[in-house]
């Protein structure tokens, strides 16, 4: 049921978001070529998804969101060209081809990130159907969770990390900045514009908050029994990069029982909800076995 149902928002979005970034101006060609680069190279999409999925489990018309669902990968996108740059990780392979800024060159990748979170943006105070301070309250999560309380300030402390062993507590809350606020936001962002109570909003962030906990033990786990051609990048860059992670602070077997113990507690919290999560919970067990 959820790869069916994956498959079909992944077409929504990705039809939409080659709809969205075109530009009339010939100057400005080669940067939403790179912008689009990276955009269209695929991808799980599970931000946006989470945030449609969510919706509709509120009973929204999800469509009528759509261009918030791409304003989250936007941001998620341009997140990774940074990532990428031979500033922070210097990566050459990014969703089974080259990375940005191998094809466009430095300047020109970290223009087109800044050009996507800004577009992002662009998109989310463009929702006129929306009411000027229920828009300003999604503004403000997203901008909370890509910022420097955030992702931003996650990977910061990912930069200065480098080289030396960070405590278990030290790593997850990098973890949860670099990674977990760009789960949790679609799932506040989704909420703010449902009719759901407090418990419901407190309980689906906790949920967010284990996924994306859950992510990063699996992703960590991939960094070192994945291959370039399932994971789309190259595998054992953070032994390179002399990063810690829970593979290297915890080993591989204790930091698989980890990962299993923050699915077990995201779909405990889905139980509290009284809906059909279902589909979330297809979610959760997706992520811990993923090969990419």
């Amino acid at each position: 049921m959820l790869k069916e149902v994956l498959q079909r928002k992944q077409k929504e979005i990705n039809e939409r978001l080659e709809r969205l970034l075109t530009s009339d101006c010939s100057a400005h060609q080669k940067l939403f070529d790179a912008m689009n680069y990276s955009l269209s190279a695929g991808g799980k999409r599970i931000r946006p998804f989470l945030f449609l999925l969510i919706l509709e489990l509120w009973g929204k018309d999800a469509r009528a969101y759509l261009d918030i669902a791409c304003a989250l990968e936007c941001v998620h996108t341009y997140s990774l060209i940074h990532d990428d740059l031979p500033a922070m990780d210097n990566d050459d392979y990014r969703r089974g081809r080259p990375t940005n800024h191998k094809v466009f060159g430095a300047g020109m990748a970290t223009m087109a990130g800044d050009g996507l979170l800004t577009f992002a943006f662009e998109l989310l105070a463009g929702e006129q159907q929306i009411a000027p301070l229920l828009r300003c309250e999604l503004i403000s999560i997203l901008a909370k969770a890509a910022g420097p309380e955030g992702m931003v300030g996650g990977q910061a402390h990912d930069i200065e990390s480098e080289g030396r062993t960070l405590t278990l507590p030290e790593l997850q809350l990098m973890d949860h900045c670099k990674t977990g606020c760009l789960l949790t936001a679609p799932v506040d962002m989704a909420l703010a514009l449902t009719e759901s109570s407090t418990e419901e909003k407190n309980l689906l962030h906790a949920f967010a908050v284990h996924v994306g906990l859950l992510f990063q033990m699996t992703d960590d786990l991939l960094d070192v029994n994945g291959h370039l051609d399932e994971m789309g990048k190259m595998p054992h860059q953070d032994a390179a990069d002399h990063k810690s992670t829970y593979v290297s602070l915890l080993g591989k077997e204790r930091t698989k029982t980890l990962a299993e113990e923050e699915a077990r507690h995201a779909k405990e919290i889905l139980k509290r909800i009284d809906r059909d999560t279902s589909l979330l919970t297809e979610l959760v067990d997706m992520l811990l076995v993923r090969t990419k």
